[in-house]
């Protein structure tokens, strides 16, 4: 029998004393009812303006490495944020990839991961004990790039099945106005509550993606494809919360512009986090100790992407290598094959090794 976990997903917890930036009442309850919340206005132009500085920044460090390897020959330099990412993917195809598994957080992201009015909504959401989960991600979702473009999915799909019983909401946070034109996110609403992760394959088109089929979407976690899918268009300065047993993807590109985002994810720290045992969380608060600091240290400078990929079985020597692994990829059936997951050591499944 599968194993399920509704009730993490469904009930909500006490709620603690009030704080600035929480949601109300009615929002809690619409997280937990639907698996999401949108949040049309929460950050100040101000907030970000550290967050897009971090990213020019990384921008530049990777135009300059593939120039001096002779990779690209023009590091665009005169380029907007919304541009110059696109015209050195136009160069070197898999720059944006590059870009998405650095692996860096910048000390911007960590000040943004660790808002104290976004910790104060996560705190309604999981308690007052709070750690960072390992998988953050930076989207760089380039103009018509599959490579960028996420199908439908559930976010435990990605992690140990221990992940099922744990509540790990997500802020997914664009840094433009998102839209149905520039690839926003769609959501099955009320797709969490059967507390399964459903049947995924791996891997779509040239991509190291899962994919859950829309069909199993209806039979296994009770989506009406007609009627459940919501199309969040998130302002510049929104967040979108999801917990992770909701199907979402996100919409391909078709603008001229990047759609930049980052996505950050929480959770219980004496709870499972499903990555696997390749890394731990980052603890955030500790209930009873208001001056608690967080140690960034040992979180912040270890690259996932190599430790995933080396959990694949893919040790990453060429610093230009766009493809990505993980053992996700053993979890699930491959049912395409692509460069991404020649890596893998054998043919056998994650449930083969775990046996």
């Amino acid at each position: 029998m599968q194993a399920t976990a509704s009730t993490i997903y469904t009930a909500v917890p006490p709620q603690p004393p009030k704080k600035p930036g929480q949601l109300e009442p009615h929002q809690v309850q619409e997280f937990f009812d639907k698996g999401f919340l949108l949040l049309p206005s929460f950050f100040s132009p101000e907030e970000l303006a550290p967050v897009i500085e971090a990213i020019n920044d990384c921008v530049d460090i990777l135009a300059t490495k593939l120039y001096n390897a002779g990779k690209i020959k023009d590091r665009c330099e005169n380029e907007g944020f919304y541009q110059r990412l696109t015209l050195i993917e136009q160069q070197f195809r898999g720059a944006a990839v590059l870009l998405h598994k650095m692996g860096y957080l910048p000390p911007a992201f960590q000040s943004l991961w660790s808002n104290e009015r976004l910790l104060n909504i996560v705190e309604q959401l999981i308690g007052p004990d709070i750690a960072g989960h390992p998988v953050w991600n930076l989207r760089t979702k380039t103009p018509h790039n599959q490579q960028t473009t996420v199908p439908w999915h559930q976010d435990n799909a990605y992690l140990d099945p221990s992940a099922l019983h744990t509540l790990q909401p997500t802020a997914w946070i664009p840094l433009i106005d998102a839209n149905m034109v520039n690839g926003c996110m769609q959501v099955a609403s009320g797709g969490h509550r059967a507390g399964i992760t459903a049947k995924h394959t791996c891997c779509v088109g040239n991509t190291w993606y899962v994919e859950l089929d829309e069909s199993e979407m209806e039979k296994t976690l009770g989506v009406d494809m007609a009627r459940d899918i919501v199309t969040c268009e998130v302002p510049f300065g929104g967040v979108l919360l999801l917990n992770n047993a909701v199907p979402h993807r996100s919409l391909e590109n078709l603008s001229n512009q990047i759609r930049w985002s980052l996505d950050l994810r929480w959770q219980r720290p004496d709870l499972p986090n499903g990555f696997y045992g390749l890394k731990q969380n980052v603890v955030m608060r500790k209930s009873g100790d208001e001056s608690y600091g967080i140690n960034w240290s040992g979180f912040a400078d270890v690259n996932r992407s190599v430790l995933q990929a080396q959990a694949a079985g893919h040790n990453e020597e060429d610093e230009f290598d766009t493809t990505i692994h993980g053992p996700w990829m053993r979890r699930w059936e491959i049912v395409h094959h692509n460069r991404h997951t020649e890596g893998l050591k054998d043919g056998s499944s994650w449930h083969d090794q775990k046996a």
